[in-house]
């Protein structure tokens, strides 16, 4: 199933009438996506300042990087990261992965390359530490985004999700969630469909505490973030 076709599934269940129920979590997860948002950008503005700083003087670009992802209900948004990789970074990957059959094989696999040639040095750090994501905090409060939900995802991926696409539809992507406590990029890509979808069936707000509590050592272990 492709793109296209989820979506139009999707907008036939809608005139229906049978897909008019919010996304998963309703009111009580959308009010703790807000506080949490509020209460981390209050909290962690200094911080916030100074990974901006060090993006910018690293190699005089842009701070923020804004990358197209499908949510909710196939709605395209920007997904709002700090800069991790060179300005040129497409020119740089579509030279990589026509020099480097490997490499091709892990990009189509995956969507990730674990020797990366665009990433710069600062942003080699941001992303280990999944620092390079802080500024999702937005995303969520605009409501494109949850605290916790399924990894935002390009198109192209979308695709790869077959019918598990159904699920991810169902919820707004997540700053963290079940793949990112799980193993992140140590897991295949069907693992990951897998997470997605077992979370977007089995919500609970509990489950939610869970993934973030579970969040804090999964980030400073590094385990499969690259």
């Amino acid at each position: 199933m492709n793109y296209a076709a989820v979506l139009a599934n999707l907008s036939r269940r809608f005139r229906s009438g049978t897909e008019a129920q919010p996304p998963i979590g309703g009111a009580i997860k959308r009010g703790f996506d807000i506080l949490g948002a509020v209460g981390g950008l209050v909290l962690l503005s200094p911080l916030f300042l100074m990974l901006a700083a060090l993006v910018k003087f690293s190699d005089g670009g842009s701070i923020f990087y804004g990358h197209r992802r499908i949510g909710r209900n196939g709605n395209v948004f920007h997904c709002l990261k700090f800069r991790t990789m060179v300005q040129n970074g497409d020119d740089v990957l579509a030279a990589y992965l026509a020099t480097n059959p490997q490499g091709r094989e892990e990009w189509e696999a995956t969507r990730k390359l674990q020797n990366d040639p665009r990433v710069t040095r600062v942003g080699t750090v941001l992303r280990k530490l999944s620092l390079d994501e802080l500024p999702q905090i937005i995303n969520i409060l605009r409501g494109d985004m949850s605290i916790v939900g399924p990894r935002p995802v390009v198109k192209d991926e979308l695709e790869l999700y077959g019918q598990a696409a159904d699920y991810y539809l169902k919820s707004r992507p997540g700053l963290t969630g079940l793949w990112q406590v799980s193993g992140r990029n140590d897991v295949s890509y069907n693992a990951r469909v897998a997470f997605d979808r077992h979370y977007v069936e089995n919500w609970s707000f509990a489950s939610d505490l869970k993934i973030i509590f579970k969040t804090v050592p999964a980030v400073f272990s590094s385990r499969g973030s690259y």
